[in-house]
C-alpha cells in the first residue's frame, strides 16, 4: 500500500488551509497513494492559543468535516484529516469553552471510517516558550483503531494517535496488543523539541512494535511565528526510515510492504515474549 505523509505550514486563515491541503491531496491522489495523512491543525494554526475554539464544530457537521469527506470521496482516497477543533462542551458557571483535538478518518466513498480524539495534553515551558493545551482542550480517553483494506487484499490495522501521544508508549503497545500494523501521528511538534526527541521517538515507536510508524507534520515559520519541526516521516517495522521531508510543504510517499512486516515479526517475534 502506498501511503502520503502530508506536510504543511498551515496560516491563520481556515479556508486558505483548506485548499492548500486539497492540492496536497490531489497530489498524494495522482502518485498513487492509497491513504492521505494530514498534519495536526492542518485546518488552522491560529494567532493565539484560543483562536481555535472559533472554528469548533460539532461532531458530523462543519465545513471542514465536510471538507474532508468529500475530498475522499472525489479522489478515492482514504484520508486522515490530521486535527480538527470538535465541540468539547462549555461553558457551564465558570466554566470556560473547551474543544476535542480530534482526528477523523474518511473512507473514499466519504463515510468517516474512525473517530479519535487526542488523549495526552501537551505541556511545555522552558522560559522562553510555553504552551498548555489543557486551557482549551479536554483530553480524550480511549485508543482508536480500524481496518483498511488495501488494493493488494491485505487488510491493515491502524491505530491513531496525535503529536504529543508519541511520547508515551504504553498507548502504542496497546495498539500493537490490538493488531495494529500501522501507527499513525500527524503532529505539530515544536521546533524546540522536536530537534531533540522527534525521530528517536518515532522510530523507537516503530521498532518496540515492530509496526510502520506514519507521521505527518507541521513543518516551518507559521503566520503567528511559531517555528514547528517537520520531518515529516515514515519508517519500516525495523526501524528505517523510508522518507522524510525536513521543512516545507510536501507529500512524503512510501510503500507499506505487508510481507516485510510479518517476516520482521515472525524473525523477531518480541510481541510475543512480553512478561510484564
Amino acid at each position: 500500500m502506498k501511503l502520503a505523509a502530508i506536510q504543511m505550514v498551515s496560516g491563520v486563515e481556515r479556508d486558505a488551509n483548506l485548499l492548500r491541503a486539497r492540492a496536497l491531496l490531489e497530489t498524494a491522489a495522482r502518485q498513487g497513494a492509497e491513504l492521505a495523512v494530514l498534519p495536526e491543525y492542518f485546518c488552522l494554526l491560529g494567532r493565539h492559543e484560543g483562536d481555535k475554539l472559533a472554528l469548533r464544530e460539532t461532531p458530523g457537521q462543519g465545513p471542514i468535516q465536510d471538507f474532508l469527506a468529500q475530498a475522499a470521496r472525489e479522489l478515492q482516497l482514504w484520508i486522515v484529516g490530521g486535527t480538527l477543533p470538535l465541540d468539547g462542551g462549555g461553558p457551564t458557571g465558570d466554566e470556560a469553552p473547551r474543544a476535542y483535538n480530534s482526528t477523523l478518518v474518511y473512507a473514499p466513498d466519504g463515510a468517516q471510517a474512525a473517530h479519535y480524539d487526542k488523549i495526552h495534553l501537551f505541556r511545555f515551558d522552558n522560559g522562553r516558550e510555553s504552551y498548555d493545551e489543557a486551557r482549551t482542550l479536554r483530553p480524550g480517553s480511549r485508543p482508536v483503531t480500524f481496518e483498511l483494506p488495501s488494493r493488494d487484499g491485505h487488510r491493515w490495522r491502524v491505530g491513531l494517535s496525535v503529536c504529543y501521544d508519541l511520547r508515551f508508549p504504553e498507548l502504542y503497545r496497546a495498539y500493537a496488543q490490538a493488531g495494529a500494523e500501522l501507527l499513525l501521528v500527524p503532529s505539530a511538534f515544536t521546533h524546540t523539541t522536536g530537534q531533540a526527541h522527534w525521530e528517536l521517538l518515532l522510530r523507537a515507536r516503530a521498532v518496540e512494535n515492530l509496526a510502520f510508524v506514519a507521521a505527518a507534520a507541521q513543518g516551518g515559520v507559521h503566520e503567528n511565528g511559531r517555528r514547528t519541526w517537520g520531518h515529516s516521516m515514515l519508517v519500516d517495522p525495523w526501524g528505517r526510515v523510508l522518507g522524510v521531508q525536513p521543512e516545507g510543504e510536501a507529500v512524503v510517499l512510501a510503500e507499506l510492504d505487508a510481507a516485510l512486516l510479518h517476516a520482521c515479526r515472525q524473525q523477531l517475534p518480541a510481541l510475543e515474549h512480553r512478561v510484564l
